[in-house]
């Protein structure tokens, strides 16, 4: 499969919108259980990209968008403004053909440029081909949390693995860039 990887913007949302409903709707990569609109997806969208975080697009051949990844926050506490979550979506067509690795590659690339030092992934469903997708990518296993979903009539399990960007923690964060503290006009918090 040919496809190529760029920065997406707002023009992207109606498939994006697209691509997130059929995995809502038919998957166990998220616990949504009621797929959002397309002006929920833009307000997501706009606040990941607001804060500077990296969100791309997969075009295939056809210049038809077959999945997207992007990174945010795990949490708002300042302390945590090292570490990013990954998500990846892909239309169904596009799964199976090395477009999740290569979306979650240049993601890793492009978070540790940025400054970030620790990415996690939160696995919903224990999903075989996320978790092998991950893995390729260089993240550990944490951990599981079984029984921490409940979707399509079944409890589901919660798979955590993380990987270090650039010195991870083997040196100070620099408080100066993002996405430090200083940087993000929240100093001595």
């Amino acid at each position: 499969m040919s496809f190529s990887i760029r920065p997406a913007t707002s023009a992207d949302l109606d498939a994006i919108t697209a691509i997130y409903r059929e995995n809502v709707q038919n998957g166990t990569a998220t616990y949504e259980l009621d797929a959002p609109d397309r002006t929920e997806m833009e307000r997501r969208f706009s606040t990941i990209t607001g804060k500077g975080y990296p969100y791309l697009a997969a075009e295939g051949a056809d210049g038809a968008l077959i999945g997207y990844a992007y990174a945010s926050a795990f949490r708002d506490r300042p302390a945590y403004s090292w570490l990013v979550e990954d998500s990846i979506y892909l239309a169904p067509e596009a799964r199976g053909q090395g477009l999740g690795k290569a979306l979650l590659a240049d993601l890793l690339s492009r978070t540790e440029a940025l400054g970030f030092r620790q990415m996690v992934a939160v696995i919903g469903g224990a999903h075989p081909a996320s978790v092998a997708v991950h893995r390729a990518c260089g993240f550990d296993l944490i951990g599981t949390m079984p029984g921490t979903g409940f979707k399509f009539g079944r409890w589901l399990d919660t798979v955590i693995m993380q990987k270090a960007l650039g010195a991870g923690n083997e040196t100070p964060a620099d408080l100066t860039r993002y996405p430090g503290t200083l940087a993000n006009g929240i100093a001595g918090r």
